[in-house]
């Protein structure tokens, strides 16, 4: 099976309509968790040019921007190299009544750090021995933890990539990782394999999202997480999303095609 999903297209009108209709299912969503004093804190990992910048804009478009919090974190200063690799993620957390959005998270060390040779292998054996212990206290803490991948296929990445070096409004876009991310292709998703393969579990699962659409991938990352969390004001109808576009990692989706090989 292709990246190519079963929904069916619609035009810019009837993509801002669904769209507005779903933000507003957010904007409930917020309220109850202010009037509850809940935490929602959503990780947002994919390949460069996935489409997460976009995503996380239209989640936070019409949100409340001091109960939202959107984290994207540069490269580590020298002090934070010398730290608990957790702890410059920590300030960041959600406090009650807040929601925190991160463009990239902790598991860039099993991504782009992996890669790129930015961590050493203790290093990375270490927080893979870790991450889940940490996930879980948050969780027990009070934090609803959701942890999404936005998936895209090579050829869609090349595309991408090749129009934020040419359009003047992306520049800010391009990193010197980016220039190498085709050329170590297999090597990220050898990364993302063993991720999936040693973090996903049943209290913070991994959800993939097949996002060579954008405008696919952004309604139904919104529908998905209505559909997990508690608001008694959704719509439920709304908060149904399309199961080929965002659907729980299994093994079986690296070999079945639902996956970018």
């Amino acid at each position: 099976m292709s990246q190519k999903t079963k929904s069916k297209p619609f035009g810019a009108k009837g993509y801002k309509e669904t769209l507005r209709t779903l933000q507003i299912e957010l904007v409930k969503l917020q309220r109850h968790l202010i009037r509850n004093n809940l935490r929602i804190l959503i990780l947002f990992e994919g390949r460069d040019a996935a489409g997460k910048d976009g995503v996380i804009k239209r989640i936070t478009e019409h949100l409340s921007p001091r109960e939202t919090q959107v984290v994207a974190l540069g490269r580590p200063s020298d002090r934070d190299r010398r730290s608990w690799y957790f702890q410059r993620y920590v300030p960041h957390l959600p406090p009650t009544g807040e929601m925190a959005l991160m463009n990239r998270s902790w598991y860039n060390r099993a991504g782009v750090e992996r890669v790129m040779g930015y961590c050493t292998d203790t290093e990375y054996e270490e927080f893979m021995r870790s991450v889940l212990p940490f996930e879980h206290m948050l969780v027990d803490s009070g934090i609803q933890l959701f942890k999404y991948y936005l998936d895209i296929s090579k050829g869609e990445q090349a595309r991408r990539l090749k129009d934020r070096r040419v359009d003047p409004l992306k520049q800010w876009k391009i990193s010197p990782v980016d220039k190498v991310a085709i050329k170590h292709w297999n090597d990220y998703s050898a990364a993302r394999n063993q991720m999936f393969a040693r973090t996903h579990n049943q209290i913070t699962p991994w959800y993939v999202v097949r996002a060579d659409n954008k405008k696919q991938a952004r309604l139904n990352v919104i529908r998905h997480l209505m559909s997990l969390v508690d608001c008694p004001e959704k719509d439920e109808h709304a908060a149904t999303p399309d199961p080929d576009i965002v659907f729980t990692f299994n093994p079986k989706h690296l070999d079945n095609g639902r996956i970018a090989p």
